[in-house]
């Protein structure tokens, strides 16, 4: 079965990306958050551009979704590339005090030049970005211990731009999810619909679902250190090595859904996505795979 081209770019995206790179001069650090499930395809390729020299904190979010050797095997792989990828649950607030304290790290040499030209220090501003879905909202929030900024586990909640005080020494720019106006990596864009970092009428549900199990058999090929097998053996009662994406689809659907696909695929996504299969990084450091 072939998938189509999956592609989305509402209007309020579009509007709020033009708002945002106007914005962007008046920011003294960026906070760029990903998705810790598939850190490569949540990375916006016109990022470096609107960041420029000014100082970026990469944060990767849903640390409680992969493993404890996916996150390592990232933490080295960041590190070789010169970045310091810092970790976060913004749901649970785990890893979100070390994301102030390096925003304000990062933005320390603003004031130190204010200061130089006899002005009092100011907060340090900083802007969250990153595709839609990752997280931003929910770190906001964390950071603030209370809801300030809609929240939710689905794509195009935020849909203006909002600037919310953290503390006396740090205002951040809440911002809508951004992604390219055109998705010429469709193996990105698929992660993206598997991982519900897109709207959802940008993609075939059943196609996608298929599309995840054949994701899981090309890591267990490749060898990562990860048990896909058990949990879906355990949980659907159908043997993952016996199955392309699509039969695997079909079978549990003979088997449980009364050969409803369309309700097995949902589900299938859903119990990925809510954990219920198991801490599983869709993305892999090349160096970390055979």
């Amino acid at each position: 079965m072939t998938t189509p081209d999956i592609q989305w770019y509402p209007g309020h995206i579009a509007k709020a990306e033009k708002a945002l790179v106007d914005q962007l001069s008046r920011v003294d650090v960026v906070l760029e958050v990903r998705d810790a499930r598939i850190p490569l395809a949540t990375q916006h390729p016109s990022v470096n551009g609107w960041v420029g020299d000014k100082p970026r904190v990469l944060v990767l979010n849903r640390v409680d979704m992969i493993s404890p050797a996916a996150r390592e095997a990232w933490e080295v792989w960041f590190r070789q590339q010169g970045e310091v990828a810092l970790f976060t649950n913004a749901q649970q607030g785990q890893g979100v005090k070390a994301i102030a304290k390096a925003a304000q790290s990062a933005g320390e040499s603003v004031n130190q030049r204010r200061q130089a030209r006899g002005m009092k220090p100011r907060p340090i501003r900083a802007v969250v970005i990153g595709f839609p879905n990752v997280g931003k909202s929910a770190l906001i929030n964390r950071l603030l211990n209370r809801k300030v900024v809609a929240s939710a586990r689905r794509a195009g909640i935020t849909r203006q731009l909002r600037w919310v005080r953290v503390s006396g020494e740090l205002d951040l720019l809440d911002a809508p999810g951004v992604i390219p106006a055109r998705l010429d990596d469709q193996g990105a864009a698929l992660k993206l619909a598997i991982c519900d970092d897109i709207g959802e009428a940008a993609y075939d549900t059943q196609r996608t679902a298929a599309a995840f199990v054949e994701a899981l058999k090309t890591l267990e090929q490749r060898r990562v250190p990860e048990d896909f097998q058990s949990p879906l053996q355990q949980r659907y009662g159908v043997a993952l090595a016996d199955h392309t994406g699509e039969s695997f689809v079909a079978e549990v659907a003979a088997q449980k859904f009364q050969n409803d696909k369309e309700r097995t695929a949902k589900r299938l996504l859903n119990d990925f996505r809510t954990g219920l299969l198991g801490t599983w990084a869709l993305e892999w450091p090349p160096e970390a795979i055979q």
